[in-house]
This record gives C-alpha cells, structure tokens and sequence, in this order.
C-alpha cells in the first residue's frame, strides 16, 4: 500500500480528500503546515507529498526541497500560470488546482507513484549501465531505463527480437547488448546489413555455397549464418531482404537448419537471431513486399528505441561522450560546449539521431578555433531568436501535464482572442484543455522565446508552431523575423 503524506491547511478540504485516498487503496498522513508535517514525519519515508501552496507560516512549496528524493504534487486555489511555473522549476512533479475533479487527482497520484516506481526499480540498473556498459549505449531517460530493464530480461533467453527504431538511434548497440548479456556471449556476434548487400549476392552470403553452386563459385564458402553458430546473427534492416532469401530465413527460424546454395545436405545451427528496421514491418507484409508469416516469426520481443529528440537531457550526454571520443580519435586538445551549443543541442529535432549528432560534433570538433563549440559550429538548422542558457546542473522543466488556469481574467485575454479573430466561447466550450494552450500562450508569448515556451509546455517547437496554426494564434515577433516550423 502506497503511503501519502496530505500537507493542507482547510480540515473540510484535508479529511474530504484523505476519505477519497483511502478509499482507493491508499494510505494516508495528514498535517496542517509545513512546520507540522517536518516535526511529525520523516518526509523522505513516504512515497507522495501531496501540498497546498497557501499554507500557515512556510509556503508548501518548500516541502518540494525538504521531501527529496519524495515527489510532491502542487495544489493551490490561488493557481496562475506564474506559480504554476514556479513550482515546476522548484521541482515539483505536477501541479492541480482547487478546486480538482476527483477523478483528474485520482489520476495524477496514479501516474506520480506509476513513474516513481519505475525510477527506483530501475536506479540499481542505471548506475550498472554507466559503470558496465561495453556496449556505448548511454542514457538515462525513463524510455531508455526501461530498454535496459528489457535488454537484462531478454538477454538470457534465446528468443528472436525485433529491434525497431529510426536510422541512427543506435539499434546495433542494442543488439550488441543482447549478445554480451546473453549465454552466448562467448561466440561470434555476426552482424549483416541487408541493405549493403547487393541482391544477387545475399543469399550466397548468408547461407554459403558449395563448389560449382554458379559461375565463379570455384570453392566451397562456408555463409554468415553458419559463422555465427552458437552466437547470434544481427541482421540490421530487415525490411530490405529479397523475398527470396526471407522464405530461406524461416526455414532456418523454423527448422533451425540452412543449406548452402548448391548442396544437398542441410546443416543444424544454433543461432539466436536479432533483427532490426526503421520500416514498418506489418504494412509491409500487407503490401505483399515482406513475409507474413517471417514478420510473426520475428516479432516475437520487440524493443523499440526512441528517438533522440524525445529522449531530453540525454542528448547533451551523449554529446559530450561523442565528444571527449572525437577529441581523443583525431588528436585535438580537449575541447567543450558553451551553453548556447547545448541549448541549440536540447531544441533541435535531430532528424537524423545519434547518426547526424556525432557528424555535427566532428565538424564541430574539425572546425572549432577556440576551447568553447559554439552553435554556428555544429551547424544545425535552426532558427531559433534567442537561446536560453542554463547550468549544467539546472534540470530541464518538462511539466506532465499543461497546468490550467483558474478562471482567466476576461479583461486581459478576450480582448487578445477578439484581436486574433478567434471565438474565445467556441473555443472554452469545445475543447478545455485547448483553451488551457491558448490562455498560457497568450500570457507568455511576448516574455519567452519559442524554445522557452515549448519547454514550459512539454512539447517540440514544431508542435508548438502547428497548434498555433490550429487555433488561429500568431507567433507575435520582432520586426523582420520569421518562424520556421521545421526547425
């Protein structure tokens, strides 16, 4: 039973919600003050702080410190955008306002204690992942802990897998990790890219040949599979394989046998067998252009990486490995990132990944003419009018939700909405949470920059710009500037 430490100052509010807690399973302390909860409790003991902001003496939001590493959920009948802000940037793991739905808190303390029982599960295996890994993968966002949590299970099995992923999110180094935490570890990892091989030729790579099998074939060549006999077999863009060398491969998937191009006699291997593609298998198969019964032969695990912009701060991580590994690879004194590099780094999309983020920091690291890389080095496209900086050890404000605001003040917004042509009724009748969108655009557009308001509302800049364009909001910007939506 999750254990709730309610920090509120109003009894009817505190014993009201501490019925509806209990009454879903929870178990519940109570306190009137921040003063209350410190001398009655040992706060880093209880898996949520559930706090008013208005209470007497200390404001709740000092809880937020006090309780670490204990999330703390941020209510307040005195919410506005601004301590909404506020109370992210303190650390604050979501923000409700008063007065709540029952079900919208019910569903927050859900996901709270969901997401913090998935970070202590898997605390153990990211500090084995940054002091173990030979495999390169680096990372710790909860996309990529839970990758490591599902490569540790699968590993030991002898299971197919199919890795999914964009080009260049480092599926390799997935497979890579399959192997060296599996019982094969000690054989051949043999890995094929079935996109560099020509047609004509891949089956004869694959599965060998015997002697006068066809022109040219003057000796006996054992095939890729039969190499990786008691290992594991990597076979990276799978969606490319002719249709022909994928009915050999589910004979071997299904009789876990292979005969050579021109032979009689069949051969048994022990493969395990790890696929990878950036393509969509199952429409494939629909399409007629990839095996059905191959693609559910395959898809038994499927790990999916996600990809480089949606992994947050992993990227100034990665980056700085890719770095130091530059520097060291072509013989330049250590170099390191100005903080303008880093936040161009966090808000560019990163169409091409991990792929196109080591050949920028190459370019960079060949080109830099001072200790510092600045963004015009790394030579990303983005348009961006100002760049944030931030310390390395501020983290990155990503709230969970947008928070709304409490009755908006007609005076200030509908004037803004009637000047933008939109109806500000329609819009609140329609679609709430849209109407949260445009009340906290509107009252932060002319103070942040795109990239700080993406931030703020946990989306990409290009979301940001198509929603806008949804609604009817133009981006108000100095003179002579324009906003590039793919940036």
């Amino acid at each position: 039973m999750k254990n709730i430490l309610l920090v509120e100052d109003e009894p009817l509010i505190r014993s009201s919600l501490k019925r509806l807690l209990e009454r879903n399973q929870y178990k519940v302390s109570e306190a009137g003050s921040v003063h209350e909860a410190t001398a009655n409790f040992r706060l880093d003991e209880f898996d949520l702080v559930i706090t008013d902001v208005r209470l007497p003496g200390e404001l709740g939001t000092s809880l937020i410190e006090l309780a670490k590493p204990t999330p703390v959920l941020i209510m307040t009948s005195f919410g506005t955008m601004k301590s909404a802000v506020d109370a992210m940037k303190q650390g604050a793991v979501d923000y409700i306002s008063k007065p709540f739905d029952h079900d919208e808190m019910l569903m927050s303390v859900a996901r709270i204690l969901r997401e913090q029982h998935l970070t202590k599960e898997n605390e153990a295996l990211k500090h084995q992942q940054k002091s173990t890994n030979t495999t390169g993968i680096i990372g710790s966002c909860p996309a990529m802990l839970e990758m490591y949590k599902r490569i540790t299970r699968v590993a030991p099995m002898s299971s197919t897998v199919l890795i999914r992923g964009e080009s260049g999110t480092g599926k390799e180094l997935v497979a890579k990790a399959l192997h060296h935490e599996s019982p094969r570890r000690d054989h051949a990892l043999i890995s094929v890219n079935c996109a560099a091989i020509p047609e004509s030729l891949i089956e004869a790579e694959l599965f060998g040949y015997e002697k006068g099998a066809f022109t040219g074939a003057n000796t006996q060549r054992k095939g890729l599979v039969e190499a990786a006999d008691g290992g594991t077999l990597f076979l990276d863009e799978i969606g490319e394989l002719p249709l022909e060398a994928q009915a050999r491969l589910l004979r071997l998937l299904q009789e876990k046998e292979v005969r050579r191009l021109g032979a009689t006699q069949t051969r048994s291997v022990d493969v395990r067998l790890v696929a990878a593609t950036h393509r969509n298998l199952k429409q494939l198969a629909a399409e007629g252009r990839f095996r059905e019964d191959l693609y559910y032969r395959l898809n038994v695990i499927e790990l999916k990486l996600p990809p480089l912009r949606e992994r947050g701060h992993d990227i100034i991580e990665i980056a700085e490995k890719l770095l130091e590994k530059t520097c060291l690879r072509l013989h330049v004194n250590r170099l390191s990132f100005h903080d303008d590099a880093r936040a161009a780094m966090l808000a560019y999309p990163w169409p091409g990944n991990v792929r196109e983020l080591e050949n920028a920091i190459e370019r960079a690291v060949i080109l830099a003419e001072h200790p510092e890389i600045t963004p015009d080095l790394l030579a990303i496209d983005l348009d961006i009018p100002t760049l944030t900086k931030q310390a390395d050890n501020e983290p990155i404000v990503v709230p969970l939700s947008i928070p709304p605001i409490i009755e908006p003040t007609p005076t200030v917004i509908a004037p803004t909405l009637i000047e933008k042509s939109i109806d500000f009724d329609e819009t609140i009748r329609k679609a709430p949470a849209e109407f949260d969108f445009l009340s906290f655009v509107l009252s932060l557009q002319d103070k942040l920059s795109e990239t700080e308001l993406a931030k703020r509302l946990g989306i990409s800049r290009k979301s940001l710009w198509e929603r806008r364009q949804k609604l009817g909001i133009p981006r108000r910007m100095p003179q002579n500037k324009t906003d590039n939506p793919e940036s």
